[in-house]
Order: structure tokens, then sequence, then C-alpha cells
């Protein structure tokens, strides 16, 4: 039913506004805590199959919303319902900004994917703080992404992403340090491992017991994945998000500038992961996000070694029930090969 709305309506409508209106939707469902709490009961993974410790945070599934959709943290709970195993809000920066100038989200529905240009348009950690104080009404992991504000020149990042980390590490389940959006101007150069030592040492102390992740760019050379997992297991992170939206055109028909996400960041994604936990062994918790579409991706995804899945445009491209869908999949296949927990697949592959 949804993928006949979709072809039919809103695949004509604007990206932005679509997106706008569901989140609008979203947060509307929210104030109603009985509606929310009975979605969960219907949606939420329940197989014990599917749960997994990572980084000391216990996950009721390993498959999760992906940071970009919920910006501001105004709808993780109602997200969570909907049976993703975990929701990660942000990209939130420590100055409120509008983003880039419209149109700037594009769907490219030949190719399953969507192009985006946003720029990181949040409120600022400042409002992002105040709605993930608000109380939960059903059991929700909520990850925190956060990035450098645009205005901010490169020489005060450090003090930025800090600024961000002390508002939200406090809220947040995990926190992740986003470097590999294309769309601030400069933020891909702090992959470099020069300029992310100290980032991440000084976000890292910012964060106290939170557990702090980096997310990194599939257009990364093999080398500098390789350069960043050590880094990253160096410095006692708890783990790597790979990966961001690419700026290759490769397989696709536009030109529009911006990360392109979605079906053709696929193989590159699964390769990215693969080289991480050869470098990486278990060192590192893998999180791995790029072209998942259904259950055969993420279980994939789990057998090259990511504990957790993080899909966003399947989302766009299969509905509101797509989460759940997967879970019940994934646990079924568990059950038909023999495997009593997602656990025992991790890495079976690697």
């Amino acid at each position: 039913m949804y993928r006949l709305v979709f072809t039919q309506v809103l695949s004509r409508l604007d990206a932005e506004a679509v997106h706008h209106l569901t989140i609008r939707l979203l947060r509307l469902l929210g104030m109603f805590p009985p509606l929310v709490r009975l979605l969960h009961r219907l949606l939420a993974p329940r197989a014990e199959s599917l749960r997994v410790q990572a980084f000391g945070v216990h996950f009721a599934s390993p498959f999760g919303l992906a940071a970009g959709f919920d910006k501001d943290a105004g709808c993780a709970e109602p997200l969570s319902a909907l049976g993703f195993g975990y929701v990660e809000v942000g990209t939130i920066t420590a100055h409120a900004q509008p983003g880039n100038p419209r149109p700037r989200l594009f769907r490219l529905l030949e190719s399953r994917a969507i192009i985006n240009r946003m720029g990181f348009n949040n409120a600022g950690a400042a409002a992002a703080a105040k709605r993930l104080r608000r109380v939960r009404h059903i059991p929700a992991v909520v990850g925190v992404n956060i990035g450098k504000t645009k205005v901010v020149p490169e020489s005060e990042a450090v003090r930025d992403y800090v600024d961000s980390a002390r508002r939200l590490a406090p809220l947040a389940d995990y926190l992740v340090v986003n470097v590999s959006s294309p769309n601030t101007p400069g933020l891909r150069d702090l992959q470099a491992v020069d300029r992310l030592r100290p980032l991440l040492s000084a976000v890292k102390e910012a964060a106290g017991r939170t557990p702090l992740l980096v997310k990194i760019a599939p257009d990364l050379a093999d080398e500098d994945v390789d350069a960043v997992a050590e880094l990253a297991a160096e410095l006692g992170l708890a783990g790597v998000i790979a990966t961001n939206t690419t700026i290759s055109r490769e397989g696709v028909a536009s030109t529009e500038a911006g990360g392109l996400s979605g079906q053709p960041l696929k193989a590159r994604s699964l390769e990215v992961l693969r080289r991480l936990r050869q470098k990486a062994g278990d060192r590192l918790t893998l999180v791995s996000v790029g072209g998942v579409e259904d259950v055969d991706d993420v279980w994939e995804r789990l057998l090259a070694g990511a504990t957790l899945v993080q899909g966003y445009t399947g989302l766009i491209y299969e509905g509101p029930f797509w989460p759940s869908r997967i879970n019940r999949q994934l646990a079924r296949r568990l059950r038909r090969h023999g495997y009593g927990s997602v656990r025992e697949i991790v890495g079976r592959t690697a």
C-alpha cells in the first residue's frame, strides 16, 4: 500500500516538503503517549534473539535509524515505536543554523537513492538538549550525532564540537562525531589523522562516560580508513560508523551537488566495513550504514563484522513498517539457520 502511495503521490511532491510533513506528523504522534505505547507494543522488536549489547548499551535489535532523518531530536520516541532498535538523531551543531539554500533534497527514483545538500540545518544543541530531557514513555536507545557549525572557522572546530558534546553527551546513549558530511565546507578535511586526533581526544574528554564513535566517509582512501581505525582504537573510542553519504556519482544519472545515499552506496559501504573489521578486529564496535535496503543487507553487514546496522533511505522508499518487517525477517532467519542470538553471526565471514 505504501509503495503505491509513494509512487503515485509522494514521489511527485517536493522531497523536503514531504520530509517536514512527516516530521510534524511524528511529533504530533509523540504528543499522545498512549498511541506511542500502542505502536511500540505492535511494532517494536520482541525476539530475544535480536538483542545485542554494544559499548555497554543494550539494544532490542541491531537495526536502527541513521542520523539525518530526525535532525532536531524531535521525534526519536515515535520512530523507536515503529520498530527501530535505536534512533540516531542529528546532525546537531553547537549553534542553530538554517542549512544550505533550497532545493537541497532530491530523489533518484530509478536508483533508489537520495542526494542531499542540507548543510546541517538544525535548531542547535541547546534546543536539542531540551527535547532530549523529555520523559520517555517507551524504552528507546537514542544516539546523538554532532557536527561543526558552518560559520565557525576550522581553527575553532574543536571548541565547537566540545560545546555540543558537553550539552548533549549526558543526554545520549552514545555520541557520534560527524566529520564526513560533504555539505559543510572543510568538514571532511578533519578526517585527516593529524587533525582528527586532537578533535576526538577533546570530545572524548567532554563526553565523559558516554560512548563516543566517529562517522567516516566512503570516499576515504583505503589507507586513510586504516589510519582512522588505528586512531579510534588507540584513543579508546567505542566504535566507528561507516559510512556517510558519498560525493561519487558512479552509477547514477544525476550531477546534483551533495551527498548520495541509498542503493548506489551499498558496495563501497560494505567494502569499508570489511576493511575496518580486518584492521580493527573486535577492538571497535562497527556500525554499518549505506545502501541497506532489506534483511539480506542487514544479514550481510552482520556477517561482515558489524555489530549494529543503520538505514535511512530505505525508510523513504519502503515506508513506516520497514523496520518492523526487517526485524521479523531477521529473527526468522536466525531461527532457520539455528542461531539463538544475532551475536553469534557477527563477523562470521570477516
